[in-house]
Protein backbone atom coordinates (compact mmCIF):
# COMPACT_ATOMS: atom_id res chain seq x y z
CA UNK A 1 0.00 0.00 0.00
CA UNK A 2 1.21 3.39 -0.84
CA UNK A 3 0.70 6.14 1.09
CA UNK A 4 1.02 10.09 0.10
CA UNK A 5 2.86 12.55 2.36
CA UNK A 6 -0.07 14.50 3.74
CA UNK A 7 2.04 18.42 3.31
CA UNK A 8 2.23 17.03 -0.75
CA UNK A 9 -1.09 15.95 -0.87
CA UNK A 10 -2.66 19.52 0.53
CA UNK A 11 -0.50 21.34 -2.40
CA UNK A 12 -1.89 19.29 -4.52
CA UNK A 13 -5.62 19.02 -3.57
CA UNK A 14 -5.87 22.87 -2.05
CA UNK A 15 -4.24 24.51 -5.36
CA UNK A 16 -6.82 26.53 -5.63
CA UNK A 17 -8.24 28.05 -2.49
CA UNK A 18 -7.90 31.48 -1.27
CA UNK A 19 -5.86 33.77 0.48
CA UNK A 20 -7.60 36.97 2.47
CA UNK A 21 -8.26 39.40 0.70
CA UNK A 22 -5.30 42.53 0.53
CA UNK A 23 -8.11 44.71 -0.30
CA UNK A 24 -6.38 46.04 -2.99
CA UNK A 25 -9.29 46.75 -5.24
CA UNK A 26 -9.37 50.41 -4.16
CA UNK A 27 -10.49 52.77 -7.77
CA UNK A 28 -14.46 52.52 -7.82
CA UNK A 29 -15.72 50.40 -10.82
CA UNK A 30 -18.60 52.39 -12.08
CA UNK A 31 -21.66 54.81 -11.09
CA UNK A 32 -22.75 54.11 -7.19
CA UNK A 33 -25.01 51.04 -7.03
CA UNK A 34 -24.47 49.68 -10.48
CA UNK A 35 -23.41 45.93 -9.86
CA UNK A 36 -21.63 44.86 -12.63
CA UNK A 37 -18.90 41.87 -13.96
CA UNK A 38 -15.27 43.80 -13.57
CA UNK A 39 -12.27 43.23 -16.22
CA UNK A 40 -8.81 42.33 -14.98
CA UNK A 41 -8.28 45.82 -14.38
CA UNK A 42 -10.41 45.86 -11.18
CA UNK A 43 -11.28 42.19 -10.39
CA UNK A 44 -10.69 40.92 -7.19
CA UNK A 45 -8.93 38.23 -8.54
CA UNK A 46 -8.50 35.11 -5.98
CA UNK A 47 -5.03 33.96 -6.12
CA UNK A 48 -4.17 30.32 -6.15
CA UNK A 49 -2.83 28.90 -2.54
CA UNK A 50 -1.59 25.89 -1.72
CA UNK A 51 -3.10 25.82 1.58
CA UNK A 52 -6.53 25.91 3.07
CA UNK A 53 -8.13 26.54 6.46
CA UNK A 54 -9.20 23.08 6.86
CA UNK A 55 -5.93 22.11 7.02
CA UNK A 56 -4.74 24.80 9.04
CA UNK A 57 -2.42 23.23 11.29
CA UNK A 58 -0.33 21.78 8.63
CA UNK A 59 0.67 25.03 6.75
CA UNK A 60 4.33 25.48 7.91
CA UNK A 61 5.13 21.87 6.13
CA UNK A 62 3.36 23.20 2.86
CA UNK A 63 5.67 26.05 2.02
CA UNK A 64 9.13 27.09 3.44
CA UNK A 65 7.58 30.75 3.49
CA UNK A 66 4.78 29.37 5.71
CA UNK A 67 7.29 28.58 8.48
CA UNK A 68 5.97 31.78 10.64
CA UNK A 69 3.02 29.77 10.55
CA UNK A 70 3.97 27.18 12.59
CA UNK A 71 7.11 28.75 14.89
CA UNK A 72 5.78 32.35 15.43
CA UNK A 73 4.97 33.31 19.06
CA UNK A 74 2.06 35.08 18.50
CA UNK A 75 -0.24 33.61 15.79
CA UNK A 76 -3.85 34.68 15.45
CA UNK A 77 -6.40 33.48 16.38
CA UNK A 78 -6.64 32.71 19.59
CA UNK A 79 -9.14 31.43 22.72
CA UNK A 80 -9.93 34.06 24.62
CA UNK A 81 -11.88 33.79 28.39
CA UNK A 82 -13.90 35.84 30.67
CA UNK A 83 -11.39 35.09 33.32
CA UNK A 84 -8.15 36.80 31.18
CA UNK A 85 -10.38 40.19 32.06
CA UNK A 86 -10.69 43.10 29.76
CA UNK A 87 -8.55 45.29 28.73
CA UNK A 88 -7.64 48.66 30.14
CA UNK A 89 -4.99 49.55 27.57
CA UNK A 90 -4.85 50.62 23.80
CA UNK A 91 -7.93 52.35 24.14
CA UNK A 92 -9.07 52.58 20.61
CA UNK A 93 -10.23 55.93 19.39
CA UNK A 94 -12.12 56.09 16.18
CA UNK A 95 -12.45 58.92 13.44
CA UNK A 96 -15.09 57.08 11.22
CA UNK A 97 -17.20 59.36 8.60
CA UNK A 98 -20.81 58.80 8.22
CA UNK A 99 -20.29 57.93 4.67
CA UNK A 100 -17.66 56.63 2.70
CA UNK A 101 -17.67 55.25 -0.87
CA UNK A 102 -16.26 51.74 -2.27
CA UNK A 103 -16.69 48.33 -3.57
CA UNK A 104 -18.97 45.65 -2.25
CA UNK A 105 -17.73 42.52 -3.51
CA UNK A 106 -17.39 38.66 -2.59
CA UNK A 107 -13.97 37.53 -1.44
CA UNK A 108 -14.01 33.99 -2.46
CA UNK A 109 -14.97 32.57 0.95
CA UNK A 110 -17.46 36.09 2.60
CA UNK A 111 -19.24 39.36 1.82
CA UNK A 112 -16.59 42.32 1.45
CA UNK A 113 -15.91 45.90 0.94
CA UNK A 114 -13.19 47.93 -0.02
CA UNK A 115 -12.53 52.01 0.76
CA UNK A 116 -11.67 54.50 -2.36
CA UNK A 117 -8.46 55.79 -1.80
CA UNK A 118 -5.74 57.46 -4.03
CA UNK A 119 -3.04 54.45 -5.40
CA UNK A 120 -0.45 54.58 -2.71
CA UNK A 121 -1.96 57.17 -0.25
CA UNK A 122 -4.13 55.87 3.05
CA UNK A 123 -4.19 58.45 4.98
CA UNK A 124 -7.53 59.80 3.80
CA UNK A 125 -9.10 56.51 5.01
CA UNK A 126 -11.17 56.59 8.37
CA UNK A 127 -8.69 56.68 11.35
CA UNK A 128 -8.50 54.70 14.26
CA UNK A 129 -5.65 56.32 16.97
CA UNK A 130 -4.23 53.77 19.86
CA UNK A 131 -1.38 54.07 22.27
CA UNK A 132 0.76 51.10 21.57
CA UNK A 133 3.58 51.85 24.11
CA UNK A 134 3.72 54.49 27.44
CA UNK A 135 3.17 57.87 25.36
CA UNK A 136 3.14 56.38 21.95
CA UNK A 137 0.12 56.83 19.92
CA UNK A 138 -0.21 55.12 16.75
CA UNK A 139 -3.03 56.10 13.91
CA UNK A 140 -3.83 53.40 11.23
CA UNK A 141 -5.87 53.77 8.63
CA UNK A 142 -9.48 51.56 7.60
CA UNK A 143 -8.79 50.06 4.09
CA UNK A 144 -11.67 47.67 4.19
CA UNK A 145 -13.70 44.84 6.03
CA UNK A 146 -14.37 41.17 5.03
CA UNK A 147 -16.10 38.20 6.57
CA UNK A 148 -15.23 34.93 8.08
CA UNK A 149 -17.39 32.21 9.03
CA UNK A 150 -17.05 30.45 11.09
CA UNK A 151 -15.51 33.30 13.94
CA UNK A 152 -12.13 33.14 14.17
CA UNK A 153 -12.15 33.98 17.77
CA UNK A 154 -13.97 31.88 20.24
CA UNK A 155 -15.25 33.11 24.08
CA UNK A 156 -14.97 30.90 26.50
CA UNK A 157 -15.38 27.87 23.99
CA UNK A 158 -18.28 29.21 22.37
CA UNK A 159 -17.52 30.22 18.59
CA UNK A 160 -20.28 32.47 16.96
CA UNK A 161 -21.21 31.87 13.58
CA UNK A 162 -19.65 34.54 11.93
CA UNK A 163 -16.76 37.33 12.51
CA UNK A 164 -16.09 40.47 10.73
CA UNK A 165 -12.68 41.70 10.60
CA UNK A 166 -12.22 45.52 10.03
CA UNK A 167 -8.29 45.63 8.73
CA UNK A 168 -6.40 48.64 9.62
CA UNK A 169 -2.96 49.43 7.76
CA UNK A 170 -0.24 52.09 8.46
CA UNK A 171 0.67 55.46 6.39
CA UNK A 172 2.90 52.80 4.45
CA UNK A 173 0.16 50.70 3.52
CA UNK A 174 1.38 47.59 6.20
CA UNK A 175 -1.78 45.26 7.92
CA UNK A 176 -1.56 46.88 11.57
CA UNK A 177 -4.47 46.38 13.39
CA UNK A 178 -7.55 44.37 13.26
CA UNK A 179 -11.22 45.05 14.68
CA UNK A 180 -12.76 42.08 15.32
CA UNK A 181 -16.45 41.52 15.43
CA UNK A 182 -18.36 38.33 16.32
CA UNK A 183 -21.74 38.10 14.69
CA UNK A 184 -24.54 35.81 15.85
CA UNK A 185 -28.25 35.84 15.31
CA UNK A 186 -30.42 37.58 17.45
CA UNK A 187 -34.03 39.29 17.16
CA UNK A 188 -33.74 42.63 15.43
CA UNK A 189 -32.00 43.46 11.79
CA UNK A 190 -28.39 45.23 11.99
CA UNK A 191 -27.96 48.66 10.59
CA UNK A 192 -24.44 48.17 9.70
CA UNK A 193 -25.56 44.79 7.28
CA UNK A 194 -29.01 46.52 6.64
CA UNK A 195 -27.08 49.13 4.87
CA UNK A 196 -26.08 46.43 2.47
CA UNK A 197 -27.19 46.27 -1.09
CA UNK A 198 -27.81 42.42 -1.84
CA UNK A 199 -25.05 40.22 -1.06
CA UNK A 200 -22.84 38.62 -3.65
CA UNK A 201 -22.32 34.95 -3.86
CA UNK A 202 -19.26 33.40 -3.12
CA UNK A 203 -19.04 32.04 -6.74
CA UNK A 204 -19.13 35.39 -7.69
CA UNK A 205 -15.76 37.15 -7.09
CA UNK A 206 -16.20 39.00 -10.45
CA UNK A 207 -18.98 40.75 -9.71
CA UNK A 208 -18.85 44.14 -7.45
CA UNK A 209 -20.73 47.17 -6.70
CA UNK A 210 -19.42 50.70 -5.96
CA UNK A 211 -21.63 51.83 -2.75
CA UNK A 212 -21.22 54.49 -0.06
CA UNK A 213 -21.62 52.98 3.75
CA UNK A 214 -21.45 54.15 7.38
CA UNK A 215 -18.72 51.94 8.93
CA UNK A 216 -19.47 53.38 12.22
CA UNK A 217 -22.67 51.69 12.44
CA UNK A 218 -20.38 48.42 13.19
CA UNK A 219 -18.90 50.33 15.79
CA UNK A 220 -22.38 51.78 17.52
CA UNK A 221 -23.79 47.87 17.57
CA UNK A 222 -20.94 46.78 20.02
CA UNK A 223 -20.39 49.93 22.20
CA UNK A 224 -17.74 51.62 20.25
CA UNK A 225 -15.43 48.86 21.71
CA UNK A 226 -15.92 49.85 25.35
CA UNK A 227 -15.20 46.54 26.68
CA UNK A 228 -12.78 44.70 24.38
CA UNK A 229 -10.19 42.16 24.37
CA UNK A 230 -6.61 43.25 22.85
CA UNK A 231 -3.33 41.56 22.11
CA UNK A 232 -0.31 41.60 19.69
CA UNK A 233 -1.08 38.56 16.75
CA UNK A 234 -0.88 38.09 13.14
CA UNK A 235 -2.59 37.43 10.23
CA UNK A 236 -4.95 34.44 10.43
CA UNK A 237 -3.64 33.08 6.39
CA UNK A 238 -0.30 32.41 5.25
CA UNK A 239 2.02 33.97 5.53
CA UNK A 240 0.85 34.60 8.85
CA UNK A 241 2.52 38.05 9.49
CA UNK A 242 2.84 39.22 13.11
CA UNK A 243 3.27 42.72 14.10
CA UNK A 244 -0.67 42.68 14.36
CA UNK A 245 -2.63 44.56 17.02
CA UNK A 246 -6.21 42.83 17.84
CA UNK A 247 -9.02 43.83 18.63
CA UNK A 248 -12.10 41.66 19.24
CA UNK A 249 -14.98 43.18 21.04
CA UNK A 250 -16.49 41.68 23.74
CA UNK A 251 -20.06 42.82 22.43
CA UNK A 252 -21.68 40.61 19.94
CA UNK A 253 -22.85 42.43 16.66
CA UNK A 254 -26.56 40.43 16.50
CA UNK A 255 -28.34 40.32 12.97
CA UNK A 256 -31.72 39.22 12.10
CA UNK A 257 -32.36 35.71 11.55
CA UNK A 258 -32.97 36.28 7.68
CA UNK A 259 -29.49 38.96 7.83
CA UNK A 260 -27.61 35.84 9.08
CA UNK A 261 -28.93 33.32 6.75
CA UNK A 262 -28.17 35.65 3.85
CA UNK A 263 -24.45 36.74 5.12
CA UNK A 264 -23.85 32.66 5.63
CA UNK A 265 -25.22 31.74 2.29
CA UNK A 266 -22.81 33.55 0.02
CA UNK A 267 -19.81 32.32 2.78
CA UNK A 268 -18.13 29.43 2.70
CA UNK A 269 -15.80 27.75 5.63
CA UNK A 270 -12.58 30.18 6.46
CA UNK A 271 -11.82 30.30 10.08
CA UNK A 272 -8.16 28.82 10.87
CA UNK A 273 -7.67 26.58 13.64
CA UNK A 274 -7.04 28.81 16.85
CA UNK A 275 -3.46 29.04 17.87
CA UNK A 276 -1.86 28.29 21.98
CA UNK A 277 -1.41 31.50 23.73
CA UNK A 278 2.72 32.12 23.69
CA UNK A 279 3.26 35.75 23.60
CA UNK A 280 0.42 37.53 22.83
CA UNK A 281 0.09 40.13 25.58
CA UNK A 282 -3.51 39.75 26.43
CA UNK A 283 -4.68 42.79 27.44
CA UNK A 284 -1.15 44.14 28.16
Amino acid sequence: MHFINFATFSAIAFSTVLACPDHSNHELVGPLYKRQTVNETFRVTPSKKDWAYEASYNWGMINENYTLCQIGTQQSPIPLLLTQGLSLNHIPHFQYPATAAGNFYNWGYGPAFTFTHPAGNWTGLPRLTFEEASGVNETVYLRGWHLHAPADHSVQGDRSKAELHMVHVNAAGEDRAVLAFRVDPGNAESAFFGQLPAIIGFNDTDVQEPIQLDPSLALDEVNSFSEFWTYSGSLTSPPCTEGVRWYVARNILFTSVAQMQSLLRASTYSARAEQEVWRHQINV
